[in-house]
């Protein structure tokens, strides 16, 4: 791998209303041909909070690289998600971004948030989306229902993702309780598995065992690496 520091540019972004630009950060792992992760933030929290920062690093260290990004809304200063469309239409973009970046292949990895507007991005062929051309995605915490409300499930698209799929969830996130009815989901995906995160919450930490926001999400670098070694 390389100490090299990440290196930081815009995206452009072709949204309906015209197009915007959004900061991204890259980040070289070591080989050219190395497989690059795309890397969105969740709902509260920008592309430098220190879990995704954490991450990163780490998946540096396994020899990957990393590009992290915003979305729009955090670009414009705002708290809340703007329309599922700019996030899919964002996602394109950085992918695209990604693949000129490495030889390698792209791999979607998302945050929460973040991850499900990569599943939805990758689910897409209405015409006007061609869906992401990944090799495989990967959720940090997928946000199944809101907690306490397992009956409006955010699973229908989720059978027309055609890359493998990786879901990375705690036991204890609130999310994804029952745990069962997340398993059935990911057994009406094409080609899905879920790494269980023991005792761990929505953000993956574990009541009871004090680290930091970054400590916790450099320990799940290793799950995704071997993902994608298992890609290639």
């Amino acid at each position: 791998m390389t100490d090299a520091p990440e290196q930081r540019f815009r995206i452009a972004v072709p949204l309906p209303a015209g197009e915007v630009g959004v900061t991204a950060a890259f980040g070289s792992g070591g080989s050219a041909d190395a497989p690059v992760v795309a890397i969105a933030h969740g709902a509260g929290a920008g592309m430098d909070h220190p879990f995704l920062v954490g991450f990163s690093t780490a998946l540096r260290a396994e020899g990957l690289h990393t590009l992290r990004f915003n979305f729009p809304y955090v670009e414009a200063g705002r708290r809340m998600p703007g329309p599922a469309a700019h996030a899919m239409l964002t996602w394109r973009a950085v992918v695209a971004a990604a693949g000129e970046r490495s030889g390698g292949a792209v791999i979607a990895c998302g945050k929460s948030y973040g991850g499900r507007m990569a599943s939805m991005a990758a689910a897409s062929a209405d015409g006007s989306a061609e869906g992401l051309d990944v090799a495989g995605l990967v959720y940090l915490g997928y946000p199944l229902h809101q907690p306490g409300k397992p009956e409006k499930p955010r699973v229908e698209h989720l059978p027309a993702v055609v890359p493998p799929q990786l879901f990375v969830e705690g036991t204890n996130d609130p999310f994804v309780q029952p745990l069962a009815q997340l398993e059935e989901a990911v057994a009406a995906c094409r080609s899905a598995r879920i790494a269980w995160i023991d005792g761990g919450g929505h953000s993956f930490e574990v009541k009871g065992r004090r680290r930091a926001a970054d400590e916790i999400g450099a320990a799940l670098a290793p799950i995704v690496a071997e993902f994608a070694a298992a890609l290639s």
